[in-house]
C-alpha cells in the first residue's frame, strides 16, 4: 500500500482527493494534505479524515507517505518538487511540470539524485480513444503522417481568473497554451513526433489578464508532417470541444467530446478486425473536464513504482512538451519560425519581471 500526501489544495486537488481519499485506486491510500491556507487544506482533510498542514517541511517530517503530489501553482512547482526529493519522496507533479527549461532541467536533477521517481501528469493519455489511437499509430496504420491538429476551444470567463490572483500571470501560471492546452499540445507531440520548428500568434481577446487567451500555432514536425493547434478560453458561452485529429496516407482519426474523450472518426484503408466496434466501444463521456485519465494515472503511478516499472510520462516526458510551448511564446514574441532546441530569450514564461 503506497501512501500519497497532496501538497496545494486548489481547484485540481479535488480530483485527486477524492480518488485516492475515497479508496478508488488500488494499493494507493490519501494520509495527509497540505496548503498555505489553512482553510483549503482544513477542508480536503477533515473531508477525508487525513491530518492537515500549512507547512510542507512539518507535514514531510511528521507523516509517514511515499508519494506526495505536488499540485500547487505552476510557478512553483519547480521548488516544492526540489524540496520534496530530498526528503526521498516519489513525486506526482501536475502539468505543466514548470514554466522554465532551467526550472524543469533542476527538478529532473534533483529527482535522479535522490533516487525516486518523477511523475507529470498527463491524464489524457489514458482516455479510451486516446489510448486505442496510440496503439494504431504503433502498429503503422497511419502509414506517412501528413497532418496533426488539436483544438481547446473552451470557457473560462473573468470569474474563474479573478478566482486567484496567480492565474493568467507570466510569472506563475501563464495563458491557454501553457494552462488548459498543455495537455493537447503533448499529445500532438506524442502522436505526431518530434516537432522541428513553430510559427504562432496570440492575443488576449476578452480576459484580462497578463498572458494570452487565445492562440494558434502552425507546427513542421521533423518526420515531414504538418501540424496545427488551435486553443481559447475566449468560448461563450460554455465549452465547445477539445479534440484531437491525426491524418496519415492509409488512415484517419478524430477524438472529439470536450476533453478529448469522444471518438468521431476512425477510418483506415485496410480494415482489421475490431474497427467495426471501435466508435462503440472507445468512446466514453468523463464526468468532467478532466476526464477519468486520473483514475487511470494513478493506477499506472502505483503499479510502476511497486513494479519498478518504466513510467509513461517522466520528467523527460514532461521537459519535452514544455520546451515546445517555451518555442511557442517565444515565436509569439519574435514573430518569426523558431526551430527547436533553443534556449529561450524573449519568452515571457516563468519570468518574474517582463523583459525590457
Amino acid at each position: 500500500m503506497l501512501k500519497f500526501a497532496l501538497l496545494g489544495c486548489g481547484r485540481i486537488a479535488k480530483r485527486h482527493s477524492e480518488l485516492l481519499g475515497n479508496n478508488q485506486i488500488d494499493n494507493a491510500q490519501l494520509v495527509a494534505v497540505c496548503d498555505i491556507v489553512e482553510e483549503k487544506a482544513k477542508k480536503i482533510g477533515e473531508q477525508f479524515g487525513v491530518p492537515y498542514f500549512t507547512d510542507m517541511n512539518e507535514m514531510l517530517e511528521k507523516i509517514d507517505m511515499d508519494v506526495v503530489s505536488v499540485l500547487t501553482e505552476s510557478g512553483y512547482h519547480a521548488g516544492h518538487v526540489i524540496e520534496v526529493a530530498k526528503y526521498k519522496k516519489h513525486i506526482v507533479v501536475e502539468k505543466p511540470m514548470a514554466l522554465t527549461l532551467d526550472d524543469a532541467d533542476a527538478m529532473i536533477k534533483a529527482c535522479d539524485e535522490a533516487g525516486v521517481k518523477l511523475f507529470v501528469v498527463k491524464q489524457n493519455r489514458f482516455n479510451v480513444p486516446v489510448v486505442k489511437t496510440r496503439e494504431a499509430l504503433e502498429a503503422g496504420r497511419f502509414g506517412k503522417l501528413v497532418l496533426g491538429t488539436v483544438r481547446v476551444r473552451w470557457c473560462r470567463p473573468q470569474a474563474y481568473y479573478d478566482q486567484d490572483s496567480w492565474r493568467g500571470t507570466w510569472a506563475l501560471d501563464g495563458g491557454v497554451l501553457t494552462n488548459q492546452a498543455s495537455h493537447h499540445v503533448d499529445l500532438l507531440e506524442w502522436m505526431m513526433g518530434e516537432v522541428e520548428s513553430v510559427q504562432a500568434m496570440s492575443t488576449t481577446a476578452l480576459a484580462n489578464i497578463e498572458a494570452e487567451d487565445t492562440a494558434i500555432v502552425n507546427l513542421r514536425f521533423k518526420n515531414g508532417a504538418l501540424g496545427i493547434i488551435e486553443a481559447t478560453t475566449a468560448v461563450r458561452p460554455k465549452d465547445l470541444e477539445g479534440s484531437l485529429s491525426v491524418l496519415g496516407e492509409s488512415g484517419t482519426v478524430e477524438i472529439g467530446g470536450f476533453a478529448v474523450n469522444q471518438m468521431k472518426v476512425w477510418n483506415f484503408a485496410e480494415e482489421q478486425e475490431g474497427d467495426a466496434d471501435v466508435m462503440e466501444k472507445y468512446s466514453v463521456n468523463p464526468p468532467n473536464v478532466y476526464g477519468f485519465g486520473h483514475q487511470a494515472y494513478y493506477d499506472h503511478v502505483v503499479d510502476s513504482i511497486l513494479n519498478n516499472k518504466k513510467h509513461l510520462v517522466d520528467g523527460l516526458q514532461g521537459r519535452k512538451s514544455l520546451e515546445l510551448i517555451n518555442a511557442i511564446y517565444e515565436s509569439i514574441e519574435t514573430k518569426k519560425e523558431v526551430f527547436l532546441r533553443f534556449k529561450p530569450k524573449h519568452c515571457r514564461l516563468g519570468q518574474k519581471n517582463e523583459p525590457a
